[in-house]
């Protein structure tokens, strides 16, 4: 595993030359990122004898650029870890600021970000960093909440970095559960699609396609080659993410099929219009009189589905349901009808989850067992969903 390791200037600092070590002695490679007020409590001299690479601190650096730049730099690691991360790196880093390198590094980088504050305990309850926090993780940020105890102030409370062998088993941790991704071609839909009617009218429904780019994001920042075809949403395609672009239901299976012969998992996240129009007209329709009402026929479109898993007998698939009632009785019968490995119900009926919002929650049903996802921000779900499919996968 490659670490960018980032240390700001607390007092905790000299645990992260423990953290080096312990993840030498594991055999990842560690690469260490300074701010400038670090530098004035510890020399970078150490870390680079401990991890055997120059530290970075300056965002221009004549002589670093030549061999990376920050932009390569950031590309580089599969996890961004900032321990000792001080009150002020977290309010920085919440509100998108890009300082320094450090933080420039946290905006370009796509890989996932693992935060370990570290300050006086007054500073850690105080309601700014505590909303700081709530909105890294709402960035889809894992923060390791400090311990409590003694503090160098000479406070007792919570505040204090985890112990470097707590930050080394969580990141242990995290990358055993999806080490069964790494490298896998991970196939996934997502977004609405539009069926037309005529040049300026289509058949479509509410999907913005949020949660599908979160498990496209999600499942490149856990090493696999993500392909997504999606329908048409406002949204930017995630870094190290092949972005494949359709419209119908049509197209997007055409380019599904495409692809799928070489991949190792497919997960149906896009809400596909199940009808499209027969016939649409090649010009606008002009409208009716009141009283003749406009009659449209509609035919069925294709399951992607099920196509696929005609194709691919031996893939896992994976697939979404939107239900506004009865959620585990019709999952489970979807899930056996399409021939799913696993399916994922939400409740659209409740207006603050699901389509168009920031936030969902998740039934997520297997040929064994029936998992639930409380409401959280479609970030974190879509990490949680790769977790209990990585699990499924090792099977």
């Amino acid at each position: 595993m490659k670490i960018l390791l980032g240390v700001t200037a607390s007092v905790a600092i000299y645990k992260s030359l423990k953290l080096v070590r312990l993840f030498k002695k594991a055999g990842h490679e560690v690469r260490v990122v300074m701010t400038e007020h670090a530098r004035d409590l510890i020399n970078p001299l150490l870390f680079q004898a401990i991890s055997g690479h120059a530290v970075r601190i300056k965002l221009f650096d004549l002589e670093a650029e030549q061999g990376m730049s920050h932009i390569e730099l950031a590309r580089w690691p599969d996890v961004l870890l900032i321990a000792p991360a001080t009150a002020n790196i977290l309010a920085e880093l919440a509100h998108g600021f890009a300082k320094d390198l450090l933080s420039t590094l946290y905006l370009a980088t796509p890989v996932k970000t693992i935060i370990a504050p570290a300050m006086n305990q007054v500073m850690w309850a105080h309601p700014a960093t505590r909303k700081n926090v709530e909105r890294l993780k709402e960035h889809g940020v894992e923060i390791l909440i400090p311990d409590i105890g003694s503090q160098a102030c000479g406070d007792v409370g919570a505040g204090r970095m985890m112990e470097p062998v707590g930050v080394f088993e969580a990141l242990s941790r995290r990358f055993k559960k999806v080490s069964s991704l790494v490298g896998k071609r991970v196939v996934i839909t997502a977004g609405p699609t539009r069926e037309p009617i005529d040049p300026v009218r289509y058949l479509s429904n509410r999907s913005s396609g949020k949660m599908g780019y979160a498990i496209a994001k999600a499942a490149s920042e856990f090493g696999a080659e993500v392909i997504l075809v999606s329908g048409p949403v406002s949204l930017a395609a995630p870094l190290n993410v092949q972005r494949i672009s359709v419209t119908t239901a049509a197209e997007m299976l055409e380019a599904v099929l495409s692809v799928m012969e070489s991949a190792d998992l497919f997960i149906g996240c896009a809400a596909v219009s199940d009808y499209r129009v027969e016939t649409a007209s090649p010009q606008k329709l002009k409208k009716q009189d009141q009283s003749s009402p406009m009659q449209l026929t509609l035919m069925q479109n294709p399951d992607i589905l099920q196509a696929v898993r005609a194709r691919r007998p031996d893939l896992f698939v994976v697939g979404f349901a939107a239900e506004t009632e009865n959620l585990l009785e019709y999952g489970r019968k979807k899930r056996l009808s399409k021939g799913m490995d696993m399916i994922a119900i939400n409740d659209v009926s409740r207006s603050e989850l699901g389509f168009e919002t920031d936030e969902n929650a998740l039934w997520v049903i297997d040929e064994a067992n029936v998992t639930e996802f409380p409401k959280t921000s479609k970030t974190i779900l879509a990490e949680q969903l790769l977790e209990l499919i990585s699990e499924n996968l090792k099977k």
